[in-house]
């Protein structure tokens, strides 16, 4: 198993520096989100996988068979210091669709879905307000109502070798995340 990040070299999954945190996201195709985080500053290192769902360490095959409810998801190791949450919460809520429910442009499936998975109450929080926020700033631009679920992080379970940092090893694969246009100001 792939252990170091294809481009930094860093851990992908233990042995982090004091101070950091950790943020779980889907945002459709785990591939595009990866690289919309690794190229974020104050982002130390990102892995993909697959989390929220039955049985224990499944593979990219039986998540994309629908019958697992597990979620595409991006992992980010973050130093709060440098970029705090709510900082991530405008990266994922501008970079992809959180309206689709369980899709993502033309990816189809309940492993596409929007979520975000929180890893304190401090989190949960700071995710349900932004969605509020989100919420009202897309009913003002006409847009469907905000379908991404907010839960307590579940177990992370990194996804094959050939996914980590997909785009980095092959510039001119897939990637859906693109937003809707609709921004909103983190307050304070």
């Amino acid at each position: 198993m792939q252990t170091k990040h294809f481009i930094t070299e860093r851990q992908m999954y233990a042995d982090y520096p004091a101070g950091l945190e950790t943020a779980l996201f889907g945002m459709g195709c785990f591939w595009g989100a990866e690289r919309l985080f690794w190229q974020t500053g104050g982002v130390y290192v990102t892995s993909v996988g697959y989390g929220g769902g039955a049985p224990e360490n499944p593979s990219y095959e039986h998540v994309c068979s629908g019958v697992t409810n597990h979620v595409e998801l991006v992992h980010v190791v973050f130093s709060p210091d440098v970029i705090p949450y709510a900082e991530l919460l405008k990266i994922f809520f501008e970079n992809h669709d959180p309206t689709q429910g369980d899709r993502q442009g033309n990816d189809l499936g309940s492993q596409y879905r929007s979520m975000i998975y929180t890893f304190s109450g401090a989190q949960q929080k700071i995710a349900t307000e932004a969605k509020k926020r989100y919420n009202e700033a897309y009913s003002k631009a006409g847009k469907n109502p905000i379908t991404t679920g907010i839960e307590a992080s579940p177990v992370y379970y990194p996804a094959e070798d050939y996914h980590q940092q997909y785009l980095a090893k092959n510039p001119a694969g897939y990637c859906n995340i693109g937003g809707t246009g609709v921004t909103c100001p983190i307050p304070g």
